[in-house]
């Protein structure tokens, strides 16, 4: 049964499939040997390649959608890689015989808290479509007088420089004076959204976490620089909500989904260590004389 090119592409893990199509239309991918169009469908017997490069491909029914929660720091980049050699979200993440991760939207560099990363690029795709409306809520420490009325603004909609944007609810959770805690709730992903609609009403976003998205919360027991990896109830939550076929596959081991809490989070913190002790001994290298 053939399959649309963009489609197979982004479920081996080249990218979301908006990409894909953007990465066709500039002439990256091949079929059989043959330059491929937008709108092309291939079958599973066919050669692709990406760049020059043969892209290993799987069946749907062969491919396992795996999720990762992962607890981000202030100071890393959302991106592969970085030619200046900084931090970047993906360092941190366990490596894939097959595919890629894919991140599900971004947080900016001074932005902190929870990432989504999916090795399925439909899903992730879905996750980020304004169509589907899916919740992201940010804890978010303001600097400035925060009147009702600039509430009631940023509630109903403001016009920023890229279009109308607005919070679906904005809750006060703390703090006094010109420094206030807020819970703000956005059904859209645009680059520095939260940091902007504030700034429409003269108030500095100070600190910034992304805490839930879609009903994915940021576990507590999660610290900064570590992952974990959703159970199959919740890769099916999130696939319901963006109209998938529910997965009947898990990559967790029976005896890690046993595990308590306590123990999870041991074995997290010595992940995240042992990234950290590598990452200074890099540094290290780096600035060494030559």
């Amino acid at each position: 049964m053939s399959e649309k090119l963009q489609k197979v592409l982004a479920r081996a893990g080249k990218g979301s499939r908006r990409e894909m199509e953007q990465l066709i239309s500039d002439g990256r991918a091949s079929v059989d040997g043959k330059v491929a169009k937008l709108g092309d469908r291939v079958e599973e017997s066919q050669l692709l390649r990406v760049d020059g490069h043969i892209v290993k491909t799987e069946s749907a029914e062969d491919t396992v959608c795996r999720v990762l929660t992962y607890h981000k720091p202030e100071g890393e980049l959302c991106t592969r890689k970085d030619p200046e050699g900084r931090p970047t979200v993906f360092n941190r993440l366990p490596r894939l015989k097959n595919g890629r991760w894919i991140a599900v939207g971004r947080l900016d560099v001074n932005t902190s808290g929870l990432l989504i990363f999916t090795t399925d690029g439909e899903l992730a795709n879905r996750l980020m479509h304004p169509k589907f409306e899916v919740e992201r809520e940010y804890a978010c420490r303001v600097f400035g007088e925060v009147t009702d009325q600039k509430v009631n603004n940023v509630r109903k909609g403001v016009e920023l420089e890229d279009g109308p944007a607005k919070f679906k609810s904005v809750k006060a959770s703390g703090g006094e004076g010109i420094n206030r805690w807020f819970n703000v709730v956005l059904t859209s992903g645009r680059n520095r959204e939260v940091r902007r609609l504030w700034e429409s009403q003269e108030v500095k976003v100070s600190r910034l976490i992304r805490v839930r998205y879609g009903e994915i919360l940021l576990e507590k027991h999660l610290p900064q620089g570590g992952w974990a990896e959703l159970t199959l109830k919740d890769v099916n939550y999130l696939r319901k909500m963006v109209d998938l076929p529910y997965e009947t596959k898990s990559m967790i081991k029976v005896e890690e989904g046993r595990m308590d809490k306590r123990t999870k989070t041991a074995r997290i913190r010595r992940s995240v260590r042992k990234h950290q002790q590598r990452q200074g001994k890099s540094t290290e290298k780096r600035r060494a004389p030559r």
